[in-house]
């Protein structure tokens, strides 16, 4: 199998430190977009915003305590352990709105004070101890993909800071063919986890909006979902065994299909965000590669009537791989940037309007696999007929596969333009999602407020909203907290998970007692006490306080 490739080092193919992806990479706007960007939100449309140059960011000088450089260097290489400038920015944070804001304003002066590339489990532990020793707080960072702060430069009660860069750590170790399960380093990327993994027939079948950058462990440390979710499952249904290195040791767990010994003590490491230890392996349960694929295009005539659809097949066992309904704003708005090349558009405008559909909600089914095909699409069209839903073909299915990553780039092409955009992710029950909804489109106005249902279960379903707006350039970064606060609160007072799979981070720690109870925080405090008693695991992120 495939082994680390080794000591990583910056290359065209680096992430920008403003934004998403390779610079000049991914799609844009299109042309037309600034004429909606007026009508709808105010702004010229125009370019008003340019992030500054990596030689006018601002940082400050690197402070690590003496002697804990050669300490490092002696555990890893002194290859792997960099503290100049770039590298420093390009560690300094995530991808959340927040991250974008100070990065495209060159605002780094809180970047890591180094940057350690260890190559191995035993390197991580070596790291880890000498950091604890020190009084240093790490930083895990894997993709940089973080939405909710999870990577900011946050020191705590510590003076150093140090972004434990596990990229070196990018291989699958094993694949056990019979079992259906590979063994798989924390910082191999989800692209290339597929083609290793593919050559052998296999997927892991993880499918995020992060997918050309996320990594395996990042992926896990964030209890991750992927747009296949619904039919392949969550990434902690897929975690078979996990070996962590914390602070004052190995954390591991036995790879097996079952076990009534005790609670399931991997789940304290899967969505631990990096603050009680380092995922340095992950066994996965893998799947073969589809033979089939077909994706597909409904309309509703409603929002509520289009899940009320969604929650009758989902309850009948008839579920697709991917499902993704758009409310009317979203549909609406798909249309407009598209250009007529939405999958609205595709659809077929005339005929929508003349059955009563154009003002309504457009429908993505995704369906892979030969029997899922065979056996459940046909029962499902059969359902979503009788909910009210108009078959539309394949057209539209294509469109969204082929667009499914652009969110992310586009963003950056909305900042340029002035506009503030932000996401959050929540779900609940069937019973409640009607009443979820509406409180945080209440909460986010006067935003422009998209949304789609992305995940279903039997039980309910996950929301997951956009808010757009004119970007506030005298307070950027206040007109965010204001807005997210708002949709905060109104997400615990209307009984919605805080995070369906964002994770929690920085921006959502003050909420996670209001899921957890107080007793629940204190029991995960404990716990970091006890494999973290020096407080140097991200600090700031997951548990307040």
């Amino acid at each position: 199998m495939r082994r680390s490739t080794g000591c990583r080092r910056l290359s065209r193919r680096e992430q920008v430190f403003w934004g998403w992806g390779e610079s000049g990479a991914g799609p844009r706007l299109p042309e037309h977009a600034p004429a909606f960007l007026h009508e709808t939100l105010g702004v010229s449309g125009d370019v008003v915003n340019r992030p500054v140059a990596l030689e006018d960011v601002h940082v400050r000088s690197p402070a690590l305590p003496d002697g804990l450089r050669a300490g490092l260097e002696a555990v890893v290489g002194a290859a792997n352990v960099r503290d100049d400038d770039e590298i420093r920015v390009l560690r300094a944070a995530g991808k959340s709105y927040l991250d974008l804001l100070d990065q495209r304003a060159g605002a780094c002066e809180n970047a890591p004070d180094a940057v350690v590339s260890p190559g191995s489990h035993d390197e991580v532990l070596g790291v880890l101890r000498a950091c604890m020793q020190e009084g240093v707080a790490v930083v895990p960072f894997g993709g940089g993909t973080s939405v909710v702060g999870g990577l900011a430069p946050l020191r705590g009660a510590h003076g150093s800071l140090v972004s434990l860069d596990l990229g070196r750590m990018d291989g699958v170790i094993s694949l056990d063919e019979r079992s259906r399960s590979a063994r798989i380093q924390p910082g191999m990327r989800l692209p290339e986890c597929e083609r290793v993994l593919n050559a052998r027939g296999y997927t892991l079948g993880h499918f995020p909006q992060s997918f050309e950058w996320a990594t395996v462990g990042g992926c896990v440390a964030t209890r991750s979902s992927g747009q296949s979710s619904t039919g392949h499952g969550r990434i902690e249904r897929n975690v078979l065994a996990v070996r962590c290195a914390t602070p004052v040791g190995d954390l591991a767990t036995l790879d097996s299909p079952g076990s009534a010994a005790g609670p399931r003590l991997q789940e304290l490491m899967v969505g631990s965000e990096g603050a009680f230890g380092v995922i340095t392996e992950a066994t996965l349960r893998i799947r073969p590669v589809a033979s089939e694929r077909r994706y597909e295009g409904w309309f509703f005539r409603s929002f509520g009537e289009g899940w009320e659809a969604l929650r009758r097949i989902a309850q009948d066992g008839l579920a697709p791989t991917v499902a993704r309904l758009s409310d009317e704003a979203e549909t609406r708005m798909s249309l407009a940037l598209s250009g007529g090349h939405s999958v609205t558009a595709r659809a077929g405008g005339a005929v929508l309007r003349a059955r009563g559909y154009a003002e309504g909600s457009v429908m993505i089914l995704g369906w892979e696999g030969h029997e899922a095909v065979v056996r459940h699409r046909p029962a499902a069209a059969r359902r979503l007929k009788a909910a009210g839903g108009m078959a539309v073909g394949r057209s539209p299915g294509a469109a969204w596969l082929a667009s499914r990553y652009a969110g992310p780039h586009l963003r950056d092409d909305l900042l340029d333009r002035g506009v503030m955009v932000e996401t959050l992710e929540i779900a609940t029950n069937w019973s409640n999602l009607g009443a979820l909804y509406r409180a945080v489109r209440e909460a986010l106005a006067p935003a422009h407020v998209l949304c789609h249902v992305s995940h279903l279960y039997p039980s309910g379903a996950s929301l997951y909203f956009t808010a757009l707006a004119a970007q506030d350039r005298e307070d950027a970064h206040g007109q965010w907290r204001r807005l997210k606060a708002a949709a905060s609160e109104a997400i615990v007072g209307a009984g919605g998970t805080i995070s369906h799979h964002h994770a929690v981070g920085r921006d959502h720690a003050r909420y996670l007692e209001a899921e957890v109870g107080p007793l629940g925080l204190d029991v995960l405090r404990a716990v970091k006490e006890r494999v973290d008693p020096a407080g140097i695991m991200n600090p700031g992120k997951l548990l307040p306080g």
